[in-house]
């Protein structure tokens, strides 16, 4: 049955590629699906793009056995700095400004904006040499849990979901990329959903699962009692340079940016960015804090009445501050500091 079900996902995702050959017969219909994908398709891919294998390997993994419930904030900061606030920030002039330039990919945006080939050649570089472990990584997280669900072999797993995106890619380019990211994600949201109703049933309950994680004790990371059920965990600086990271990251991934290119108008972008704010709370596991939702209800009334939130400057300051420490940070922010400098000119103006 399960092997059934993943050939037929196979077939949907490879059929796919072949129905969007029609919007691929350019280089902008290839990369940027015409500029024609809606808010839906949009805030569905970035919060895939997102929130892949990082949320079943890395966060249940290593941050939820590091910082215990508390990793729950790092959720809380991607669904506020990492999407809510790069899709009001960024959205709606990177879709007028890569649209005014022409430009298809970040490097041809940089070196059109700032009118600099070295720029271009310099974007270009970066992005070729760091996306490549960047991309490993998630085969690598993706295939462990397909060798684990469906008891493939893991080098076959990779060879094979790397034939089955070069094939829908190929074939239909973003637009298939779009659409198949769609589908991702709603089986993202029911596996996640599914996820948490076992567990908790498992446990007896949220709070009964609270109580059981506030006796789990590990030396190595404290020796202080209860302290993984505690509210900001065992090391909250750490914590903080987590949130901060996976937030404020994303802002220079090229490929999360670049759905703002694809986008097909301005009104989308308002309502991609109440549904992609939607996704990731629900992927955050927010759905058990009933104080939390509230607060996100408030925010999410505020954006439907004016879709807008005041920049808060403090937050590269805080990135920069924690995180030069390590290699990974170094990498976001030689990706997107330029893009941050414009953005934050644009808005300061």
């Amino acid at each position: 049955m399960k092997l059934l079900i993943l050939i037929a996902y196979f077939i949907v995702l490879i059929t796919i590629g072949f129905v969007c050959r029609q919007k691929a017969t350019d280089v902008n219909g290839f990369v940027l699906g015409g500029r024609s994908v809606g808010p839906w398709l949009t805030a569905f891919a970035y919060g895939t793009s997102y929130f892949s294998a990082v949320v079943f390997v890395g966060y249940a993994g290593q941050f939820g056995w590091r910082f215990g419930i508390a990793a729950t904030w790092a959720g809380i900061g991607n669904a506020l700095i990492g999407s809510l606030l790069a899709w009001v920030i960024l959205g709606r002039r990177t879709r007028i400004m890569t649209q005014h330039l022409d430009s298809a990919t970040m490097p041809q945006f940089f070196g059109e904006r700032f009118q600099s080939k070295s720029l271009k050649i310099a974007a270009s570089v970066i992005i070729f040499i760091f996306l490549i472990p960047y991309t490993a990584s998630l085969y690598n997280g993706l295939s462990r849990l397909f060798g684990m669900a469906f008891h493939i072999d893991y080098s076959v797993c990779i060879v094979l979901m790397a034939i089955l995106t070069a094939i829908y890619v190929i074939a239909g380019g973003y637009m298939a990329t779009a659409i198949n990211d769609f589908i991702q994600g709603i089986i993202m949201l029911a596996g996640i959903i599914a996820i948490i109703v076992a567990v908790l049933h498992s446990k007896g309950g949220f709070m009964a699962a609270l109580d059981g994680l506030g006796h789990v004790s590990d030396p190595t990371v404290s020796s202080t009692p209860g302290v993984f059920g505690s509210f900001f965990g065992p090391d909250p600086v750490s914590l903080l340079s987590v949130v901060i990271l996976t937030s404020l990251g994303t802002w220079g991934l090229p490929q999360m940016v670049q759905k703002f290119y694809a986008i097909d108008n301005e009104d989308s972008i308002k309502k991609g960015t109440i549904q992609v704010f939607d996704n990731l709370i629900v992927n955050s596991l927010l759905l058990h804090y009933k104080w939390v939702l509230g607060v996100f209800s408030l925010i999410r009334l505020i954006l439907l009445l004016t879709v807008t939130i005041p920049l808060f400057q403090l937050c590269l300051k805080i990135y920069i501050h924690y995180l030069l420490h390590w290699l990974l940070s170094l990498f976001y922010l030689l990706q997107c500091l330029p893009y941050l400098h414009w953005s934050l000119l644009q808005v300061l103006r």
